[in-house]
């Protein structure tokens, strides 16, 4: 007789146990000689009125029966965990929750994080920059190469997320074919022009090292991801306590520009919101333009 195979179900009293061929088998307590003992019965419910009495040296637990009583128990107490993990499960797929940002002027969109209703968290985003054309947009550095075309911030959490277009730093692309350039290349020409000093390679390198890069495939176009530290500090204060931001990026390039975004926040917080901006940069996209699409290269003196 092998239990552990069963699918059993407790019966109302005397902790009856459901067996196949619909034989039930229970233990009925008696007085023999002021002694308490049970003996073990077995009804056969197939044949009506059928019941047989075994002895009580025949119907001790044998050391077969003991073990599948214990993996019977074991298979029930696993069951029971099941639906504690799918509840967990449940909850890690509420969190967080994401809304959707597009962006017609420049032809892009994504994704931000709102909320995270297991923390009852809620993020205090105020779009700072809302979307303009290239021409009008916030240059970045002296060249003005590369500048910001939208950009929200969570001011009380200190998380920054940012989009902006440029031309590639011909004198670390030079290559006319996307196709091979290295993720490395690409994030080393948005640094670059991001810098907003003018810097020679050696003390840009000390303002700001990439930490990891890799080149993604997505509908026939490359999108470059890397990630990067910035260790030039707002302050002196941060600067001393090596506290510096910590950056998440994607580029994609169109018409001969690289769009790019980014999500920041300061070294400490990283642990908890380099996951939510993974989700972010992930869902970066050049979606097709519509008739609001202004391309970077048209009227570059027009400031409105």
């Amino acid at each position: 007789m092998v239990l552990h195979s069963l699918c059993l179900s407790p019966c109302p009293s005397n902790n009856n146990l459901i067996l196949p061929n619909n034989n039930l088998i229970f233990r009925n307590n008696h007085n023999n000689n002021n002694n308490n003992t049970s003996k073990l019965v077995i009804l056969n419910q197939n044949k009506s009125d059928q019941k047989s009495d075994l002895s009580t040296s025949s119907l001790r637990p044998t050391s077969q029966t003991r073990r599948d009583l214990m993996l019977l128990g074991l298979t029930s107490l696993s069951l029971t965990c099941l639906p504690l993990s799918a509840t967990h499960a449940e909850e890690e797929q509420q969190d967080p929750k994401m809304a959707s940002f597009t962006d017609e002027v420049n032809a892009y969109s994504y994704l931000y994080p709102v909320e995270l209703p297991s923390k009852k968290f809620v993020f205090k985003w105020v779009e700072s920059r809302k979307p303009e054309r290239y021409s009008s947009a916030a240059p970045l550095s002296p060249n003005a190469r590369l500048r910001i075309v939208s950009e929200r911030v969570d001011i009380f959490d200190n998380l920054i997320i940012s989009v902006t277009i440029g031309p590639p730093n011909a004198s670390l692309i030079n290559l006319k074919d996307k196709s091979k350039w290295t993720a490395k290349d690409v994030a080393d020409s948005v640094l670059a022009d991001k810098s907003s000093l003018r810097v020679t390679s050696t003390e840009r390198s000390a303002e700001s090292s990439v930490l990891d890069a890799h080149t993604d495939e997505i509908n026939g176009e490359p999108y470059w991801y890397y990630e990067y530290l910035i260790r030039k500090s707002p302050n002196t204060m941060s600067e001393e306590s090596g506290i510096y931001r910590h950056y998440l990026a994607s580029t994609a390039e169109r018409d001969g520009y690289l769009y790019s975004i980014s999500a920041s926040t300061l070294s400490p917080q990283w642990k908890k919101m380099g996951p939510l901006f993974q989700q972010t940069v992930s869902s970066f996209r050049l979606v097709s333009p519509t008739e609001n699409y202004v391309p970077p290269f048209k009227d570059p003196w027009r400031f409105w």
